[in-house]
């Protein structure tokens, strides 16, 4: 065992301890496993956007519009090949925050999208 007690994952307690094969946090009553720690701490809760070709998205990046999509409001769809430069990713159910010229502030999911 070492030296250093690790913080109960759940409400970051630093009162926790080794109550045999578990971890127990006397502040919340969870309980859990080294085990479980480690697997936790390999998944880190990072979300990895991909686009219609599976390559990874970042922020900033230059995609092009696979699919014409129709926009509510406007009186024309979003073109096929339309490119859309500096994308900020975002989390829900449209997961790219963009401007698109002639459209303006626009939400899209990375589904439609390939980058370019």
């Amino acid at each position: 065992m070492t030296d250093a007690l690790p913080p109960c994952p759940k409400c970051a307690s630093a009162f926790t301890y080794h109550d045999g094969a578990q971890w127990v946090c006397p502040e919340c009553a969870h309980e859990w496993s080294a085990a479980a720690v480690e697997s936790a701490a390999m998944d880190d809760d990072v979300v990895v956007y991909k686009d219609a070709n599976g390559n990874v998205l970042t922020d900033g990046d230059t995609v092009t519009v696979i699919k014409d999509l129709k926009v509510k409001g406007a009186s024309s769809a979003l073109k096929s090949g339309t490119k859309v430069k500096n994308i900020r990713l975002v989390e829900g159910d449209h997961n790219i925050d963009c401007w698109i010229e002639g459209f303006g502030d626009m939400k899209l999911k990375s589904e439609f999208v390939r980058k370019a």
